[in-house]
């Protein structure tokens, strides 16, 4: 899968998504080459930030701690991405979708990308910047859900496929927001 393929996706049922299905990467390898390269990131960031500036997003955090929270989180970004993928499994079993937990897998891996991206914020030490960025993350990644439903689940109805994209959706949006959580309690 190419990479510069995913700013198409976030806004296209086909650009990026017939390439991947037609590639059909195995579970493995999604994890290889997109998870586990992309979900570096934010921990390494968290903890350069941490130990260079990181009072300047929480005060009276020190660097130890920012060190303890970029490893959990890793950790957990880790684990993440295969419970997603079994979160949306069940959701399409429960929503009469009929899809695969490859399809769901590589939903749950493609789909956190700007989120992960926008980690690069960290470089600069501005708490509005991150949260701006973010939010524009977080919105390119809905974009990528709904596009990848309709495209990976092989839906033809943009109403069902927008239900089930509002439903997992939802449920990355609670993980990303325990995610940020574990950053900010330890």
């Amino acid at each position: 899968m190419n990479m510069v393929q995913v700013p198409k996706m976030v806004f296209s049922f086909h650009d990026g998504w017939d390439e991947l299905i037609r590639l059909h990467p195995s579970v493995a390898r999604l994890f290889a080459l997109v998870v586990l390269p992309l979900s570096l990131l934010p921990p390494a960031l968290v903890y350069y930030a941490g130990s260079r500036y990181g009072g300047a997003f929480v005060p009276g955090v020190t660097p130890a701690q920012w060190h303890a929270a970029a490893g959990i989180f890793f950790v957990a970004e880790l684990l993440t991405v295969p419970v997603m993928a079994w979160l949306i499994h069940m959701a399409c079993r429960l929503n009469d979708v009929a899809t695969d937990y490859h399809a769901c897998f590589t939903l749950a891996a493609i789909a956190p990308a700007p989120l992960w991206l926008s980690s690069l914020t960290l470089l600069v030490p501005s708490l509005s910047m991150a949260v701006l960025v973010g939010g524009l993350a977080l919105c390119c990644s809905m974009g990528l859900i709904y596009h990848g439903v309709y495209a990976l689940f092989h839906m033809r109805d943009n109403f069902k496929a927008l239900q089930m994209a509002s439903v997992v959706a939802g449920a990355g949006l609670l993980a990303w927001l325990l995610l940020m959580q574990i950053v900010l309690v330890h």
